[in-house]
This record gives C-alpha cells, sequence and structure tokens, in this order.
C-alpha cells in the first residue's frame, strides 16, 4: 500500500538490526518492518489497530513529541508492556509529518547509530509528506460531507450524506444517532491541539468496536462528533458505543491539566442519515446541560432531561437580560448570600425535603430552618407558595447558565 515507505523501513531496521515503525502526525501507523516474534504489547496492538493506544498516548504526552526537532529517547513502561524507544520526528520544511519509532531494549543505540536515524527521518519525509497529503485529500472529503450534514441547511444536507454513502463510509440502511463528546476546560482555558488529537483518538478507538460502514466522526474546534449507525430498535448498540465512548474519552484526556473532566450528550435516533442533524442538535444541548448542571449525568441523553430539554432549548437564546425573581436578583449582588442560595437551591431541587438537604449539605436541621427563613426573608419570598418555589427553582438554573450565579459545586 505504501511501497516507498515500507522499503525504507524495511533498509533502516535491517541496518540497525532494530523493529522500526512509522506513524503519521496523529500517531495513526503507515508502516512497520517485519519481525520473527513481537517485541513488546505495544508494537502488537499498534499493528492491530493500525494505532497507538489512548494510554500510551495519554502517558507519551509529557515527553512533548510534536514540539521534537531531534530524536528523542522514551523510557520503558512495564505497566504498558512498553521496551524503551527511539522516537525521530519526521519533518518537511518544518512541517511536522508523523515518526519514526525504533525499538533500542537494551539501550545500546550508539550516538553514530541515533545520528543515522536522522538522516533516515529525512529520507522519509518527502515520500510522507506525499502519502499523508493524499490520505488527508480522501479524509477532508469525508470530513466535509460531515460537517455538511450537521450544520447545513437546504439541499446541502442530502448531498452530504450521498457523498457518505456512494463514498462507502455509511450503511444507507440504517437510522443514526449523534453523540457529541466535549471535554470539560478548566476556568480560562481554550481547546488546543492535544484536546483535539485527544477527541480523535477516543473517536477512532470507538469507532473501531463497530462494523463497517456504522459509523463517521468529526473533531471540530472544541469537540468530538460520532454518528453511530442503528437498526430501529438497538438501544443496546447505542449504550455499548455509549460507554466505550466514554472510557476511551477520560484515558485519552487523562493527563491533560487544562481539562477537568468530559461529558457525553445523545441525541434521539432518526430513521436517515439525511436527519443527522436533528439529533446533533439535541445531542449538543445535552452535553451543555451536562457541562452546566451539577445534577445531570455526565452522559445525558435528550430523552432522559425533563424540565432540562426545555432549559437547554431557553439556554440556546440570548438570556443575558433575563428579569428572574426580584428577590434572587438581589441576592446575586452580595457574596455573602451564596451559601443561602446554595440552600435554598438543594432545597428545591429534593422537593422541599429538609431531612435528605439536611443529609446532603451535612447540616443541622436547625440550621437548614434558620437559612431557609433568612433567605425567605431577604429575598420577599414564600416557600409555602407552589408558584414561588418553581419561579425561584427556575430562577436558580437558568441563573447558572447566564453566569450570574456561581455556587461552588
Amino acid at each position: 500500500m505504501h511501497p516507498e515507505l515500507q522499503h525504507l523501513v524495511d533498509s533502516v531496521a535491517t541496518e540497525l538490526s532494530r523493529p522500526a515503525t512509522v506513524e503519521d502526525r496523529r500517531q495513526r501507523l503507515v508502516v512497520y518492518s517485519p519481525h520473527s516474534e513481537l517485541p513488546d504489547v505495544v508494537r502488537h496492538v499498534s499493528i492491530l489497530q493500525r494505532r497507538v493506544s489512548a494510554e500510551v498516548l495519554a502517558w507519551l504526552r509529557q515527553f512533548e513529541l510534536p514540539k521534537a526537532r531531534h530524536p528523542v529517547r522514551v523510557p520503558r513502561n512495564v505497566a504498558l508492556g512498553m521496551l524503551p524507544r527511539i522516537c525521530v520526528p519526521i519533518r518537511h520544511h518544518d512541517l511536522l509529518l508523523g515518526y519514526l519509532w525504533l525499538i533500542d531494549a537494551d539501550e545500546s543505540m550508539s550516538s553514530d547509530q541515533i545520528a543515522l536515524t536522522e538522516t533516515a527521518a529525512q529520507g522519509f519525509a518527502l515520500a510522507l509528506y506525499r502519502e499523508v497529503l493524499a490520505g488527508e485529500l480522501a479524509q477532508n472529503r469525508e470530513t466535509e460531507a460531515v460537517r455538511n450534514l450537521l450544520l447545513c441547511g437546504g439541499d446541502v444536507r442530502p448531498r452530504a450524506a450521498r457523498t457518505l454513502i456512494d463514498g462507502r463510509h455509511f450503511d444507507p440502511s440504517l437510522g443514526v444517532v449523534v453523540m457529541v463528546a466535549r471535554p470539560v476546560l478548566t476556568p480560562d482555558a481554550e481547546p488546543d491541539a492535544q484536546v483535539r488529537l485527544a477527541l480523535e483518538h477516543a473517536l477512532v478507538d470507538t469507532r473501531r468496536r463497530l462494523p463497517a460502514r456504522h459509523s463517521v466522526h468529526l473533531v471540530s474546534y472544541s469537540d468530538g462528533l460520532l454518528l453511530l449507525g442503528t437498526e430501529e430498535v438497538d438501544e443496546a448498540t447505542v449504550d455499548r458505543c455509549v460507554s466505550h465512548l466514554d472510557h476511551a474519552l477520560q484515558t485519552a484526556m487523562s493527563g491533560l491539566d487544562h481539562v477537568s473532566s468530559s461529558v457525553i450528550g445523545v441525541g434521539q435516533p432518526r430513521s436517515e442519515l439525511t436527519q443527522a442533524r436533528d439529533s446533533y442538535l439535541e445531542a449538543d444541548q445535552a452535553a451543555r446541560m451536562a457541562a452546566s448542571m451539577p445534577d445531570v449525568s455526565r452522559i445525558a441523553r435528550w430523552s432522559q432531561l425533563g424540565i432540562y430539554r426545555v432549559l437547554a432549548q431557553l439556554f440556546s437564546q440570548d438570556l443575558g437580560d433575563l428579569v428572574l425573581h426580584p428577590g434572587l436578583e438581589r441576592l446575586f449582588a452580595d457574596p455573602e448570600a451564596l451559601p443561602l442560595l446554595q440552600t435554598l437551591e438543594t432545597y428545591l431541587d429534593l422537593s422541599g425535603n429538609a431531612l435528605a438537604t439536611s443529609k446532603h449539605l451535612m447540616l443541622h436541621r436547625t440550621s437548614l430552618y434558620y437559612r431557609i427563613q433568612r433567605f425567605e426573608h431577604l429575598a420577599g419570598a414564600n416557600l409555602k407558595d407552589g408558584n414561588e418555589r418553581l419561579c425561584l427553582h427556575l430562577g436558580l438554573k437558568l441563573a447558572r447558565f447566564t453566569g450570574r450565579y456561581r455556587p461552588a459545586c
């Protein structure tokens, strides 16, 4: 499939008497040298899966390989079943194209041998550049079709669906469910190349467990989108896929200090690929709920959001000037009132059950009653009135979305 690259990797492996592999910049396997026996688990898995595992990716992150300009020694990792290696970046006019890997089990490679790997990497650069260019052109067509399917209107969506079907990326007999995988970043952090690479790994790792033509994916600026092909009633397949995606996502994101957690939104199934946008919009809003609301599960299904389905749709509007309960407005402006607001929200979340609220907050019931009465006095509210409770409860939830209410949890 890659005759020129295969010849080069065989030559360098023979000259150095060491197993060699070449990966692209996303650490997907391109070619590998023959071997009489597999040197270690990581090479075995890489060959079987055509890419490194999410666990290996997370561990390698500490070596900052994308920034490397010269060979990097990667030590043994017993837990991963990984022998020591030399990683040589392959660049074409300073553009990172991939990596040449050589196993150095006894760490005996000399400086002259390592220098030879740098020379070999220069020989790989042009050949890999041509391969990467051809591969990315094909992948870009698929990516553009998925983007048009989910984000465009009019007759663009049917054409995008036809592109995916004619390109044998998706089985036309299947329905579709869309999942949105979203990293939750620390304050002031922005999605970066490491986050997007981790999303790519999680999505590909999930897709490899599915039959051919049963899924396509897209990595956007801050999200990973998975379109899963489904039979008419196929909840078990959706559940398994969500579980695999969640595990792969958490593994791939481990070690990223600016990612605090991750969430997944799941849309409702649709009978045709052309309807994927509707499922996507539901999954996107479900993911927003999961990221914003502590009492919504990290895996949020649109069908199970209840009242939060209404709030999610309100969230898509401009709520900056929304007028809430006047008593809440006064207390939002007072930082010292935050414990009262948090107590009230928990009390309302638990249907006004004082015993359950006390246990949840680890608060004596006398203190709970004091806080509730104190809130009623300061806010001019009457919690015995059902409409008043509803107004306060919705106001607290909407205030979370607008950032006017920022509880500690």
